[in-house]
């Protein structure tokens, strides 16, 4: 089978789950490159004649002609091989090649999450009786004290928002429960009090975060809302998901600690492993605590 024409229906198949524009778009870039790549240096048009071989000269040709740091070597890998699979799964195949590739090994970077203090500053330096402050205040403590992703901030409805929990609809229209602490509310209500004033006789979309015209935001305006608070608030290197990086650390961290398998539901992730990246950011101090805590002997 042509590799053209099998990826044109893994498209469509990608298409039909739903996957977000964003994902689209990446995925349609990576496989025209690795088309292209088969196509032009080792003269494949078939799917059936990529080998292991073919795969590990793609990855070099990463490495080595485009310089490609190994995070995004590893995260363009996995598209690939993804569609390989689909591809035995349609039975286009009879195996994927992909296994045995070998990729770059990713450096173990240590993330330096927010602090409690800095969360704080955040915050405060949203105070204020506006529609907009009342708006960026909201939203900079409903990633906090949820980790809610940045577009699924964005998507929430009015409707998603219940007494005291929050209906997500996270990746892959997945939907998920998280909780609404009583601090946390109260910055809601207020919220919602200057919402309705502010757009008392205008029209507006049915979105719960609101851009002034009453629309939805978009991606490039929450991360400068989040980028405009933090210069505010004097805070370096703040971005959406060190808010979602925060939530977590302090879920597994704090004096009330919840297991992993619990904060994975809370986060949306599908896969257990994802969760466990943000226990290699926790701090010694934080480490110290949590062994101290379940020290045998300190617990006679």
């Amino acid at each position: 089978m042509l590799l053209a024409d099998a990826i044109e229906d893994y498209y469509y198949y990608c298409l039909s789950k739903e996957f977000t524009a964003k994902t689209m778009k990446n995925k349609q870039q990576e496989y025209k490159q690795f088309s292209q790549f088969v196509k032009d240096k080792r003269g494949i048009k078939n799917i059936e004649d990529i080998t292991k071989h073919d795969l590990q000269a793609y990855i070099r040709y990463k490495q080595q002609d485009r310089q490609l740091q190994a995070q995004s070597i590893v995260s363009t890998a996995k598209q690939v091989k993804a569609f390989l699979n689909w591809c035995v799964q349609e039975e286009y195949i009879s195996s994927n090649p992909f296994y045995g590739v070998v990729l770059p090994k990713l450096p173990k970077r240590l993330s330096q999450g927010l602090t409690q203090s800095e969360v704080k500053s955040l915050l405060k330096a949203t105070n204020g009786n506006s529609y907009m402050e009342t708006r960026n205040k909201a939203i900079i403590a409903i990633m906090a004290d949820c980790g809610l992703r940045s577009h699924e901030v964005r998507q929430l409805k009015n409707n998603s928002i219940k007494d005291n929990a929050i209906l997500v609809s996270g990746k892959g229209n997945k939907d998920r429960m998280v909780f609404i602490s009583p601090e946390l509310k109260r910055i809601l209500l207020k919220y919602e009090r200057f919402k309705r004033k502010y757009f008392k006789s205008k029209q507006t979309q049915e979105y719960y975060f609101l851009s002034y015209q009453g629309q939805m935001m978009s991606h490039t305006a929450l991360h400068i809302l989040v980028k405009h608070v933090a210069s505010k608030a004097g805070v370096n290197d703040v971005h959406p998901h060190k808010l979602r990086h925060y939530y977590a650390v302090q879920a597994i961290s704090g004096d009330n600690p919840i297991d992993i398998y619990s904060l994975s539901r809370l986060l949306g992730h599908s896969d257990i492993s994802t969760t466990q990246r943000y226990l290699e950011s926790l701090s010694n101090d934080e480490l110290l605590k949590k062994a101290l805590s379940v020290s045998p002997l300190s617990n006679f």
